[in-house]
């Protein structure tokens, strides 16, 4: 019979592994996370309502404050909207094009993102929304343009002039039929806008610049040629932004030098 090996008088051996701290998800966390995979598969369809608090508990077996935090989390996402009273619930929403666009334009609120950085994105990205647009519009497409273009043209207030100025943009984004592109193109209208000192830059001058510009990009559009539609935005958008840019650098030194 073999002999059994002898342990130290010390003791056994031990090695000297480390155990880094482990992070637990919150309950909360686990059932909005499975909730929100439910919804975005379409088990949950849109409009119709999630099981009841009283339910959920029961299925899950969490806690009902487990249970609300999670539809809390799901609702601060935009998956769902709350209501109160005898239908009331928590109803499956799935976000569209503003939820997008609002989270974007919170983001360049947030991050302090200048005009600057503002002007170069469109620049990147505006083009190729108008080749799409030459591409996949519609009549409906070009409708919503020439309403704007119109809307340009009549003797407005400033106000009038910029929202149509924004509707026109956003319209050719929408002509492309790319929905991520749609939202982002209509935060970042939305953000230009606001930055921009119009009342010092948008005159007369600029307002028929701009309004033959816009004409220009939308007979491309309307003649479904993509590469005049791409090269006429991005000739408009580049000059747009130098003129801004121009008017910014006198501003600032008009400010320094008072």
């Amino acid at each position: 019979m073999a002999a059994e090996p002898a342990i130290p008088e010390s003791g056994p051996r031990r090695h000297a592994v480390r155990l880094t701290p482990l992070r637990v998800p919150k309950s909360s966390d686990v059932l909005a996370d499975e909730l929100r995979e439910r919804i975005l598969c379409g088990d949950f369809p849109e409009g119709t309502a999630l099981p009841p608090e009283r339910e959920l508990v029961k299925q899950t077996r969490m806690s009902r404050a487990t249970v609300r935090e999670a539809l809390r989390i799901l609702e601060v996402q935009g998956l769902v909207r709350v209501k109160t009273g005898r239908a009331g619930g928590a109803y499956v929403y799935r976000p569209g094009q503003d939820s997008m666009a609002d989270s974007v334009s919170l983001l360049i609120r947030a991050r302090q993102i200048r005009i600057p950085a503002l002007l170069e994105t469109r620049e990147a990205i505006e083009p190729f929304c108008a080749q799409l647009a030459a591409k996949h519009r519609t009549d409906e497409d070009l409708g919503r343009l020439e309403a704007a273009n119109a809307a340009m043209a009549a003797d407005g207030t400033l106000e009038e002039f910029l929202q149509a100025n924004v509707d026109w943009h956003v319209a050719v984004a929408v002509a492309g039929h790319n929905e991520l592109l749609t939202s982002f193109m209509l935060a970042l209208s939305r953000s230009i806008y606001a930055a921009t000192d119009n009342q010092g830059f948008v005159d007369d001058d600029v307002r028929r610049t701009t309004l033959r510009a816009h004409r220009s990009v939308t007979k491309a559009i309307k003649a479904q040629d993509p590469d005049a539609a791409r090269r006429r935005m991005s000739r408009h958008v580049h000059s747009y932004a130098e003129a801004v840019m121009e008017v910014e650098d006198r501003t600032s030194i008009e400010v320094s030098e008072n």
